[in-house]
């Protein structure tokens, strides 16, 4: 009756071993090795024995047994049992054996598995824990730049936790749209960027996003096939979360219209994002190489009438109509500011060419031309420093006489007129 308890109990445990590793999503291999090594150190604990020890769980029968491995010797050199065994003892476990070889000998105690069932168990509960929490990490490390959907749990001093499926992660105060802050709610389904996982020592910590301009791509990237695709491209993404977003798209295909992409059939498409990011505005830029064309679009709604680049400094001069000066600039200087962010240029507006600033002169040219030259007074004097000949005149007491090597009969005299 006893060995029939046993063998219950065991094929119980293996039951609730499966049941357990199909609900945590974690490979029977992990447990039954954590098993192992629970039962190999409560051994190691209780019985004083540390060398050449074995655990084998049978992952069949459920049944554990201890093994030490021992050297082969003569019949009258064992001088440490625990690791050594008579070649007489030997081959009544195996007849091939020799000496020097090695053999693994059953070693289990009576009471081994009530005597390890404790540590076994607290061993077995915390690799579970870090199975589950590296399966967790894994999963979401690679959603990384990516959205995910949650149910709002709780909402402390600000922060957002939210449920989002084997875990839960946070959305920091400093990660909510202005707009947003006061409209969370608990049960709330809410969409969020996936910015930071952090695997620490207190379990997997997920860091989401909602101000995040990966946000905006990754919507962008769901709702228009044609991105999805690969025939429209995101260049850049200039955000203001809660308030306003640039982004330039372009296409390769010349049959393809990037921005009528983005906006969809009666601009359904830019109005579900807009609905997502609860009514923040949405600017549509067609990318170009072209800066001049570039600029002057990241400025949309307004209207540019010249644009004026200096390459050299990588800013430019816009002129805009006066009636759309404030439009350009956009409340607070929003749109020129998101335009210069877009674009990766210094903008300044003006209203009229006659405000155009000149463009700074070359270094070189301003040295040679910053001078007026008056013919009438002769020719200014320059000094060259680099030059390595001495100047032919040296001024002595006012007077000036040749520093060359000259003949003693030759007299030549200078008088300033």
């Amino acid at each position: 009756m006893k060995k029939n308890a046993k063998k219950q109990e065991r094929e119980t445990l293996l039951q609730a071993m499966s049941v357990l590793c199909k609900e945590k999503g974690i490979e029977e291999d992990v447990i039954f090795d954590a098993i192992e090594a629970a039962m190999l150190a409560g051994y190691k604990k209780n019985y004083a024995q540390s060398q050449n020890v074995q655990v084998r769980l049978d992952r069949t029968t459920g049944i554990i047994k201890v093994f030490t491995q021992k050297e082969v010797v003569e019949d009258d050199a064992v001088f440490d049992p625990q690791i050594e065994i008579s070649i007489l003892d030997a081959k009544k476990l195996n007849p091939a054996l020799e000496l020097g070889d090695f053999v693994d000998v059953e070693v289990t105690p009576d009471d081994f598995g009530r005597i390890t069932a404790m540590t076994a168990k607290q061993v077995v509960t915390q690799r579970i824990r870090e199975a589950e929490r590296e399966i967790i990490y894994r999963e979401y490390n690679e959603k990384i730049n990516d959205i995910i959907t949650g149910s709002i749990q709780k909402i402390d001093k600000g922060n957002v936790f939210i449920d989002i499926g084997k875990t839960e992660a946070i959305l920091p105060v400093g990660e909510q749209p202005q707009n947003e802050r006061d409209t969370y709610y608990i049960h709330q389904s809410i969409r969020c960027f996936v910015s930071e996982v952090k695997n620490g020592t207190k379990g997997t910590q997920i860091i989401l996003s909602r101000t995040h301009p990966g946000l905006v791509r990754c919507l962008f990237q769901r709702e228009v096939p044609e991105i999805e695709q690969g025939i429209v491209e995101i260049k850049n993404i200039a955000r203001e979360a809660g308030s306003r977003t640039k982004i330039a798209v372009y296409s390769a295909d010349p049959n393809v219209d990037p921005q009528g992409a983005c906006i969809g059939p009666k601009g359904m498409r830019v109005q579900n994002i807009g609905d997502e990011l609860k009514d923040e505005k949405i600017d549509i830029v067609k990318y170009s190489d072209d800066p001049v064309a570039y600029i002057a679009e990241s400025l949309s709604p307004a209207k540019v009438l010249r644009t004026v680049i200096d390459e050299e400094n990588h800013s430019a001069q816009v002129v805009v109509p006066a009636a759309q000066l404030s439009l350009a600039i956009g409340k607070s200087g929003q749109n020129v500011r998101l335009a210069a962010k877009l674009t990766g240029w210094k903008i300044d507006i003006v209203t009229s060419e006659s405000e155009l600033k000149p463009l700074k002169k070359p270094e070189y040219e301003e040295e040679l031309f910053d001078e007026e030259i008056d013919f009438d007074e002769g020719f200014p004097e320059y000094e060259d420093e680099g030059r390595a000949e001495p100047s032919i005149y040296d001024e002595v007491d006012g007077d000036s006489e040749f520093i060359d090597d000259f003949d003693d009969e030759e007299e030549l005299s200078y008088e300033d007129e």
